[in-house]
């Protein structure tokens, strides 16, 4: 048994500068930075006000605690000349505007991030829903996930890290006046040692934060996408007694993600070791240059210096996540059509087509009412007819036509108004029955019992205390093979189409249950005046239909081969 790997990104070179993405991802981040501006500016102001705020709290406080010793030590009068009222007003001022500033900028960038990813993740699921279906249907519920959410939520740095330049930059700039007041030749130390710290800070996070932060992103997929894999799996795991095999399986995806996260936190340790280093220098050298100065300037320098390099911490969180936040936006970008950022793909042929319905293998169309049935042994592709008809598959030239248009020259959202489908393979949502029905569009209730009492499940459903309103579980796994087919048949009722299209509809039914399906299709087929396309091996629900063709395999275009139409079809169809 194999575990499909999701799909990986297309670069992983560690020296690709990682902050930087071209794609429609970024372009739908630029527009949301656009919408949400003010709030980032407010947030980038904020920002500056704390560094300035942390700077100026520090120094002056050293600057005050060693004037304050030296006025102590130097007598009874020079400690009643000497004026704290000033410098313990403007520290508490410091103090409140660094907490206040702190706040708004938390406050206001978390609120911008979290507002456009609350955009975002909407424009990535039209995208991946409008996508083509080999594109679309290629990711597994696991990876879909995983770039829905886990992606999404790393691309939320980029919002978040737009105040650290202006907090950067205001703290820099404070500092460096506030140590060239000691002396000028402190203030060029600290901006030198600034570049150092920079520098070096950036080095460190392309060599080994960029690859441990790609690597991650994908590993965190990559475990996610094989736990919804095996979890899909988990009774045929059980019967063959794999469970040993899908823990060591999960075990083995688990360890690569840990490996990962400890390497990227290496990587976070050692820009953290390099910042402590590159203080304790930039502060060595900073104090002897400060000689002649007062005492207390030259505390206050030292102190500068200190706070100066700390407002490199945002910088520096930025660059240890760059890596994730790059690695994310290629697998969002990768989600996405080829359409504009914020827009579906253009169709080649708007024009609604009309219900008539021609196949290859049939000289005229065909008009709702008429019910055709399609049979033929397995895999030879009856399923795979239908679905290029409502748009699941790619169409091919020359196979199928709606209103005398090529199927291939309509896009499928042409295509899918004009048909309900009850698919062999029943998906059901994580739910409520009523959740699962309302997908057609009908929320009414009575029209939902009707068509419960058309799919024979009415009673299964009245003989739950909740109803309608009862859980179906993941996939439906509180209702039996057969009770899925049924409840998929009764959501493809609720739906107003001219073609009812249905494959295998009775399979896994016992005949009594079979009988009452399919004595209540004819019924509401005639009452509606709907067309009816089915697909089935057996003869029973073929008897409904009044034109039935048998479908031989693929051409060497892959196209659908309809090559005799049968008036009677034999029992092992």
């Amino acid at each position: 048994m194999s575990v499909r790997p999701p799909a990986q990104s297309s670069g992983r070179s560690s020296g690709r500068s990682s902050g930087r993405s071209s794609g429609r991802i970024a372009a739908l981040i630029a527009a949301q930075r656009q919408v949400q501006r003010r709030r980032l500016r407010l947030a980038a102001a904020a920002g500056a006000v704390v560094s300035v705020a942390a700077v100026g709290l520090l120094g002056l406080s050293g600057w005050f605690i060693t004037g304050a010793a030296f006025a102590g030590a130097a007598g009874g009068l020079a400690v009643q000349n000497f004026n704290y009222l000033t410098p313990s007003a403007v520290i508490r001022l410091l103090a409140i505007l660094r907490t206040g500033a702190r706040y708004i900028e938390r406050v206001a960038g978390h609120e911008a991030a979290l507002k456009a990813l609350a955009r975002l993740r909407p424009q990535l699921f039209q995208a991946l829903a409008s996508a083509p279906p080999e594109r679309a249907l290629a990711l597994s519920s696991g990876e879909a996930s995983a770039r829905l959410v886990q992606d999404v939520d790393a691309v939320q740095t980029l919002f978040v890290r737009l105040s650290s330049p202006w907090a950067l930059g205001a703290g820099a700039v404070a500092s460096i006046l506030l140590a060239a007041m000691a002396a000028p030749l402190a203030g060029l130390i600290l901006l030198a040692s600034m570049g150092l710290a920079s520098g070096g800070a950036t080095l460190i996070a392309r060599r080994l934060a960029d690859p441990a932060g790609r690597a991650a992103q994908v590993a965190v997929a990559r475990l996610k996408d094989r736990l919804s894999a095996l979890e899909a799996v988990s009774p045929e795991l059980k019967a063959y007694a794999l469970d040993g095999w899908a823990t060591q399986q999960i075990v083995e995806a688990a360890d690569v993600r840990d490996r990962a996260l400890i390497d990227q936190a290496q990587a976070g340790g050692w820009m953290a070791v390099w910042q402590a280093g590159v203080t304790a220098l930039s502060v060595a050298a900073v104090v002897p240059a400060t000689h002649g100065a007062p005492l207390p300037l030259t505390a206050l320098a030292a102190l500068a210096t200190v706070m100066g390099l700390e407002s490199f911490a945002g910088l520096i969180g930025a660059l240890h996540q760059n890596g994730a936040a790059a690695e994310a936006q290629e697998r969002l970008d990768a989600v996405l059509s080829e359409s504009e950022p914020g827009t579906r793909a253009a169709p080649r042929d708007e024009t609604p087509p009309n219900e008539t319905l021609r196949v290859a293998g049939l000289a005229t169309g065909l008009h709702p009412p008429a019910r055709l049935g399609l049979f033929g042994a397995s895999g030879v592709g009856k399923t795979t007819l239908v679905e290029r008809l409502i748009g699941l598959r790619s169409a091919c030239e020359g196979e199928a036509w709606l209103g005398g248009i090529d199927i291939a020259g309509l896009s499928p959202d042409a295509r899918r108004p004009l048909f309900a489908c009850a698919a062999q393979d029943v998906r059901l949502m994580d739910g409520t029955i009523r959740q699962n029905l309302a997908l057609a569009g009908r929320v009414d209730e009575p029209a939902m019992w009707r068509a419960l009492d058309d799919a024979a499940l009415a009673a299964r459903v009245r003989a739950d205390p909740l109803g309608l309103d009862a859980p179906v579980g993941a996939n439906g796994e509180r209702f039996s093979g057969g009770e899925r087919r049924r409840l998929g048949l009764a959501r493809a009722y609720l739906r107003d189409a001219p073609w009812l299209v249905l494959d295998e509809p009775t399979e896994g039914l016992d005949a009594a249950t079979e009988a009452r399906v399919l004595a209540a299709l004819t019924r509401r087929l005639s009452e509606r005046r709907q067309g009816l396309i089915l697909i089935s091996h057996r003869l029973a629900p073929l008897t409904v239909c009044d034109l039935r063709l048998r479908i031989e395999g693929l051409d060497a275009q892959g196209r659908v081969r309809l090559t005799r139409q049968a008036d009677s079809v034999p029992a092992d169809a």
